[in-house]
């Protein structure tokens, strides 16, 4: 592996209170330090000139839907790792809700295998938290843990038995695995893909009240109280839904919680004229559920900030908007849109690097997103004050999907390396 000096850029590393003017130096794939003199004994094969640059770990991904195994026509694991890595994202966690379902050991085998052939980017799977993720009996999580998933879900498929919950959170909290949990109560959201209030009534659309993620979230949390279980709660949509998340770690219960980077920009009025690029799950909300979650990113209610990416083919949002898959395809767009928050001066700019990279790290417990010496060298270099216009075609992404077709963003990325290696530069305009 080549030895490669990034010269004088802006260095940012939250995970050790780093941001200076710095080089950065790699090494046999890890990170050799952060210094402004090289190692001793350090003499570079590649010199890469940061300045003007911002030098970053690699961005992770909470939840994205890769689709391989079973959905290979909606996007593959070299597709999107592909578009990953445009996005400066170095790992990712990819869904269970795979066909088949990420519930044995050899499903995990394939998902490692394809990831490392295509090269892009890390994937790290999570498993079934039930078998099939049909919610009538436990997976083999222990087993699944030791073949490499780092956390458990069940896709945002409720778990209608209290008592198989109950008994997975026992589980858990036995072999100290975390649960990743999406509080939508399936009864209340039935049909729905809207939020319940004004837009919806005058479009005519099926919605999704603020009760049907509050109800469930005060199960899931009395069961966190009574367990002790590690949970993760993703995809907060809801200015309840963070005070409820607030209330729960002033007591000191093991939680940590996530918001879809779209539910920051996007409410409810973003529907009028039926744009299915805007049908996700669950739904935008109303503005003051949206100012509520950006203060929640902002006080660190919310510990991380991820894309929940899911693509999809073109025909999936060319019916009419109830009929249409819910989701976005996000990977590409979730880096500048973090960056709009700094413009916009919701966030300092270490803490939007921290919600995308070290917090993500700290909930799957992984020794990732961060350029502490002797971590894998995981680097996204990227220009903040290039502009560039968002064409849903240009997307490296099989998925097309995206509402944010036309933004212009301020942050692109220019390269960044998995282990060492380079793995994109924009100066192809490809990945390598």
């Amino acid at each position: 592996m080549s030895r490669i000096l990034i010269e004088q850029g802006r260095v940012i590393d939250p995970a050790n209170n780093v941001d200076n003017i710095t080089n950065l130096y790699l090494q046999a794939g890890t990170i050799s330090a952060v210094a402004d003199h090289a190692p001793d004994g350090f003499v570079p094969d590649e010199v890469i000139d940061g300045r003007d640059l911002i030098v970053i770990p690699g961005l992770l991904e909470l939840s994205a839907r890769l689709h391989e195994p079973g959905k290979e026509y909606k996007a593959t694991i070299k597709s999107e790792t592909r578009a990953a890595a445009a996005g400066g994202i170095t790992s990712l966690c990819c869904t269970p809700d795979t066909h088949p379902v990420i519930d044995e050991t050899a499903t995990v085998e394939l998902i490692h295998r394809r990831a490392e052939d295509a090269g892009f980017a890390r994937v790290l799977p999570i498993g079934a938290l039930t078998r099939g993720l049909k919610s009538d009996c436990l997976s083999e999580m222990a087993t699944l843990q030791a073949a490499g998933c780092i956390a458990f879900s069940n896709a945002g498929r409720a778990i209608k038995d209290t008592q198989i919950l109950r008994r997975a959170m026992q589980y858990a909290t036995t072999f100290d695995i975390t649960l990743i949990l999406q509080a939508e109560d399936p009864w209340l959201a039935q049909g729905s893909c809207a939020h319940e209030g004004a837009v919806a009534t005058r479009l005519g659309l099926n919605a999704s009240p603020v009760a049907a993620e509050t109800v469930e979230l005060a199960r899931l949390l009395a069961l966190v109280e009574q367990t002790g279980a590690r949970c993760h709660f993703s995809h907060l949509s809801s200015r309840r839904a963070v005070e409820m998340i607030a209330a729960a770690k002033q007591q000191g219960l093991p939680i940590s919680a996530d918001v879809a980077i779209h539910q920051l920009f996007f409410t409810e009025m973003d529907l009028d004229g039926f744009n299915s690029q805007c049908h996700v799950k669950p739904p935008f909300r109303s503005q003051r559920d949206k100012e509520a979650l950006r203060r929640g990113v902002q006080d660190g209610t919310i510990d991380l900030i991820c894309c929940d990416h899911q693509p999809h083919e073109a025909d999936a949002k060319l019916q009419p908007f109830p009929q249409t898959e819910a989701g976005i395809s996000g990977l590409e767009t979730l880096l500048p849109l973090t960056m709009k928050l700094v413009e916009e001066e919701v966030l300092t700019l270490s803490q939007a690097v921290a919600l995308v990279t070290h917090n993500v790290a700290k909930v799957i417990q992984q020794p990732l997103g961060s350029l502490t010496p002797g971590h894998s060298a995981d680097v996204c270099l990227f220009d903040p004050n290039a502009y560039w216009e968002l064409e849903p075609q240009q997307l490296l992404s099989q998925g097309k999907n995206t509402p944010f077709a036309g933004w212009c963003f301020q942050s692109e990325v220019q390269q960044v390396f998995l282990a060492g290696e380079r793995v994109f530069r924009v100066d192809y305009n490809t990945v390598e």
